[in-house]
């Protein structure tokens, strides 16, 4: 059976596949995005805040993605818990640096401008400095959305979802005459969601960033 075929004859499986892979990195990334900001936030201000939070994320991304699952799986079980658990930390780490940066290369001199009309602390933090942040801000999600792509297909060890229960069933069937179709399928897959999101990005930067920060 050639690879075609193969698709033509799974692709009510693959679709579902994809989708619960996307799903899965999006609500992820939603979940990392928020709390990386909220880190970044938290330590911007402090330089060896800001460094402790920069080096532990940097530490759990040391850590083997096959590891760090089976670690999790004796305290979340099989499934959904240990595949969110170990993407939300994963996708840390470019998230809260670039947080981290965003917000520090801000210009004083618009915080003391904003300070002097009257803004509170949290009014100067949500409509002057993220705003102004929000261009390193949103590349660390673009960089985090690739790696949390790829690691997605570990998942599989831990029976997740997506795209990488097809790799695993390839590559525990290797000989076979679909075990390529498989790999293959899953592969091309999961390369295809991510350009998909990588442009959603762009349209997002092109819409929320003004064109004279972009410059």
């Amino acid at each position: 059976m050639s690879f075609w075929e193969y698709v033509g004859s799974r692709h009510a499986q693959l679709l579902a596949d994809t989708f619960q892979h996307a799903s899965a990195v999006f609500q992820c990334m939603v979940v990392a995005t928020l709390a990386g900001v909220a880190i970044g936030v938290a330590t911007y201000r402090s330089e060896w805040a800001g460094n402790l939070a920069v080096a532990a994320g940097a530490t759990l991304l040391t850590i083997p993605s096959l590891a760090l699952i089976g670690l999790l799986i004796p305290v979340t079980g099989l499934g959904v818990a240990p595949t969110v658990t170990a993407l939300v930390l994963y996708g840390l780490l470019p998230i809260v640096r670039n947080a981290i940066v965003g917000l520090r290369g801000v210009d004083p001199a618009l915080v003391d401008a904003a300070k002097g009309i009257g803004m509170s602390r949290a009014a100067r933090l949500f409509r002057v400095e993220l705003p102004l942040a929000w261009p390193p801000i949103l590349t660390g999600i673009r960089v985090s959305t690739q790696m949390l792509m790829g690691i997605a297909a570990i998942a599989a060890y831990a029976s997740g979802p997506g795209l990488g229960n097809e790799i695993f069933r390839g590559i525990s069937s290797l000989g076979s005459a679909n075990a390529l179709n498989q790999v293959l399928a899953g592969t091309l897959g999961i390369i295809v969601l991510a350009l998909g999101f990588d442009a959603a990005y762009v349209l997002i930067g092109r819409l929320t960033i003004p064109r004279g920060i972009r410059a």
